[in-house]
C-alpha cells in the first residue's frame, strides 16, 4: 500500500514538473518568437538575446489567465477598496508634505524651470512623486522585464504588455538604465514616477540635458516627464485641480458626474460655498467644473476641474487624485480638508461589482463592472435610490446592495 502511495506521489511530483517544463519551454518559444517585433523597434540581435537569455515567466503575478486555474483578476488596489479617511491618512499627509517642502528648496531650480515651461505646478510633480514611490525611498518589488513577459504571456491584456515588453528592450538596448535597476510594479509601472515603456517614450524628457531620459535616478528627468505627461493629456495652466465647497443641505448627489459640468459662479450660486470664506476671481469661477462627492452626501464636496480630469488619468482613482491635489495644496498649507471624512466602512470589491450588476440590469449603470465605486457608480446608486424611495446619499451600503439583491 505504502509502495503505491510512493509510486503515484513520484508520477504526481514528475507529471507536476513536466507540466510546468513543458510550460517554460511554450514561454521560452513565446519570447523567442518576438525577435521580428523587437527588431523592428531597433532593438539589436545581441540586446534580445542577452535580455531574454533564461527568463522565467512569474506566475505568482496578479491579473493572469493560466490554464486550470480561475482568473486572479487585478488586485484589489486602496484607491478602490479603503474608504477616504483610510487612503487620504492624515498622518501620511503630513509626513509627505513636510518632505515635498524639503524636496522644493533642494529641488527649487528645475522645478520653477519645468514649472515655466510645462504651467504645472512644482508641488503636483512632488506630490506624484511622493504618491507613486515615496519620494524614491519605496522599492519596486519586481523585475520589469519579467513582469512584462509574464503579462504578455498569459495576462489579460497580453496585446498592451507584448508592446510594452518589445519597448523595455528597447530601453535597454539604448543604455539608458541596466536590467537590474529596472525596477517596477506587478503591473508593469517603472521609475520614480512610474511610467510603462510606452508612457516613457510619449512622455519622457531629457532635462538635465546629459543625453539620456532616465526617470530611474535622475529627479530632474523624472519630474519634468511627470509633468510633461500632464501636458500631454490636456493640463491647463493656472487652473487649481479643484475647490474644496461646502454643499447646500438638498444636494442632488447624483449630479456629481463628469459630463455635468457648469461654471464655478453657477455652482455658486446654487448654494455651493467656498470652506473657509475663500473669495473666488472672476476667472475662477467662469471655469467649467463638476461636482465630486468621493462619500456621498457625507464627507467633504469638491468642485472639480479640468486639470482635476487630468491628474486622473496617471491614476483612475478619484481618491489618487485627492491624494495627488491635497499633498500639493499642503507643501504650501498647512489646512487639511475642511469637512472631515464620514465613512467608516468600504463594501468589498465583489459587493460592488455585485451591486453594478443590479444597477445595470435597472437601466442605470452603463460603464464597466469593475467592482469600483467610482463617480458614475455613486451617481447610479442614487438614481436607484431615488426610484426605490430609499435616502438617496449616493454611497455604496450593504443596506442598498439589499436592497438591490431584493429588487431582482
Amino acid at each position: 500500500m505504502m509502495r503505491r502511495a510512493l509510486i503515484a506521489a513520484v508520477i504526481v511530483v514528475t507529471c507536476g514538473w513536466t507540466s510546468a517544463r513543458a510550460a517554460d519551454a511554450a514561454f521560452t518559444q513565446f519570447v523567442a518568437s518576438l525577435w521580428p517585433e523587437a527588431q523592428a523597434e531597433g532593438v539589436s540581435r545581441k540586446t534580445f538575446d542577452e535580455q531574454t537569455r533564461g527568463l522565467e515567466p512569474d506566475y505568482k503575478l496578479p491579473d493572469l489567465i493560466l490554464p486550470g486555474r480561475p482568473a486572479t483578476g487585478a488586485p484589489s488596489q486602496a484607491e478602490f477598496v479603503q474608504v477616504p479617511a483610510d487612503y487620504v491618512k492624515e498622518a501620511s499627509i503630513a509626513r509627505l508634505a513636510s518632505e515635498g517642502q524639503r524636496l522644493l528648496q533642494k529641488y527649487r531650480a528645475p522645478l520653477d524651470e519645468i514649472e515655466k515651461k510645462t504651467g504645472v505646478p512644482a508641488t503636483v510633480m512632488l506630490a506624484i512623486w511622493g504618491r507613486e514611490t515615496d519620494y524614491g525611498r519605496y522599492a519596486l518589488p519586481y523585475g520589469l522585464v519579467r513582469v512584462l513577459a509574464t503579462q504578455a504571456y498569459v495576462g489579460r491584456r497580453k496585446d498592451q504588455y507584448r508592446t510594452e515588453f518589445i519597448l523595455a528592450l528597447k530601453i535597454l538596448s539604448e543604455g539608458v538604465v541596466t536590467r537590474k535597476d529596472m525596477r517596477s510594479s506587478w503591473a508593469g509601472a517603472t521609475g520614480l514616477t512610474q511610467f510603462l515603456p510606452s508612457e516613457y517614450y510619449k512622455h519622457g524628457v531629457d532635462f538635465d540635458r546629459d543625453g539620456r531620459i532616465d526617470i530611474w535616478r535622475s529627479v530632474p528627468d523624472a519630474l519634468a516627464s511627470a509633468a510633461q505627461q500632464l501636458v500631454n493629456k490636456g493640463w491647463q495652466s493656472g487652473v487649481r485641480w479643484a475647490y474644496e465647497v461646502q454643499a447646500p443641505a438638498k444636494v442632488d448627489c447624483t449630479t456629481g458626474v463628469p459630463e455635468l459640468t457648469k461654471p464655478i459662479g453657477q455652482w455658486l450660486r446654487e448654494g455651493f460655498v467656498p470652506v473657509r470664506g475663500q473669495k473666488l476671481s472672476a476667472t475662477e469661477q467662469a471655469q467649467p467644473a463638476s461636482l465630486l462627492q468621493p462619500e456621498g452626501i457625507y464627507g467633504p464636496s469638491f468642485l472639480t476641474t479640468k486639470n482635476y480630469f487630468v491628474i486622473k488619468e496617471y491614476n483612475f482613482s478619484d481618491l489618487y487624485v485627492l491624494f495627488v491635489g491635497h499633498l500639493a495644496d499642503r507643501m504650501t498649507s498647512p489646512l487639511p480638508f475642511a469637512t472631515p471624512w464620514a465613512a467608516s466602512k468600504q463594501l468589498r470589491t465583489k459587493d460592488v461589482e455585485t451591486m453594478q450588476r443590479g444597477l445595470t440590469r435597472a437601466g442605470l449603470y452603463k460603464d464597466k463592472i469593475d467592482g469600483k465605486a467610482g463617480m458614475q457608480t455613486r451617481a447610479a446608486l442614487g438614481a436607484y435610490q431615488k426610484s426605490a424611495g430609499l435616502k438617496v446619499d449616493c454611497w455604496p451600503s450593504e443596506e442598498v446592495l439589499r436592497a438591490i439583491q431584493a429588487a431582482r
